[in-house]
């Protein structure tokens, strides 16, 4: 009886932020004492993607953000990563690939701002998208370092032992090997971007108007209908995301 009763406050503690954001963003004149909202209006998410709120263009942006910082960073990280475990100097590269977590993404995006406006890439996507990837691909190279021992390497020499190609190597083994591990570091450098506010904020100068930037601007507004409309579309994706990657890896046996 006590797991069933652990178990059922465990999802009403999961499911309840998330369907608290829903009827935030379709309530009406929801205020005190009402413990409910007295009247729901589900065609308000028609203004919030049509309307002057534009929350369908800040959505669009959050997306190809995050989805090129995720890409670019499992791509460079898995390679960088190989090359730094193979080489004679691995622990030095090791800690300069910490470097960008000994300080806070605002400081870090302060001290480069500089550069990016003398390169003229200051409130701009692509200088929003390199800024994250100073973390991404820093996160991506050390946890892409632990697929690199001494068994991914006996895989290798068997590979060319048996008459394959570095082509064939690639395709027929490694990417298969490394597939579960590769869809770990998408997803993970995916949230990063998604829910990252500092860089966006100052390499962004904000113009940009990201999820996270317009979460900010509604409360400091106290238009909480919209930040609960906006949350609820910043929780959806990496949710859907989350559910599909957990089935990938059950289904590899992870």
């Amino acid at each position: 009886m006590w797991r069933r009763v652990t178990i059922a406050a465990l999802i009403v503690a999961c499911v309840f932020p998330l369907a608290y954001l829903v009827m935030l963003s379709v309530a009406e004149d929801w205020a005190f004492p009402h413990v409910l909202p007295p009247r729901l209006d589900p065609g308000r998410w028609m203004e919030v993607f049509t309307g002057s709120a534009g929350l369908g263009t800040s959505l669009l942006l959050s997306a190809g953000i995050a989805l090129t910082v995720a890409l670019l960073s499992t791509a460079c990280g898995f390679a960088i990563s190989r090359a730094i475990a193979r080489h004679p100097r691995r622990s030095t590269l090791v800690l300069l690939a910490h470097f960008p977590f000994a300080m806070s993404p605002v400081i870090l995006g302060t001290c480069l701002l500089y550069l990016f406006i003398r390169l003229q890439l200051a409130g701009t996507a692509i200088g929003v998208v390199l800024a994250q990837f100073t973390f991404a691909c820093s996160y991506s190279i050390i946890l892409f370092l632990g697929f690199w021992n001494e068994h991914t390497l006996a895989l290798e020499q068997l590979v060319y032992t048996l008459g394959g190609s570095r082509r064939q190597m690639v395709t027929r083994m490694l990417l298969p090997v490394a597939k579960p591990m590769l869809l770990v570091g998408f997803f993970q450098t995916f949230l990063y971007s998604w829910f990252d506010y500092g860089m966006t904020l100052v390499i962004g100068a904000g113009k940009l108007p990201t999820l996270t930037l317009k979460i900010f601007e509604y409360v400091g507004s106290a238009n909480f209908y919209l930040a609960g409309a906006c949350s609820t579309l910043l929780i959806l994706p990496p949710l859907a995301m989350l559910i599909t990657n957990r089935r990938l890896l059950l289904r590899a046996g992870l």
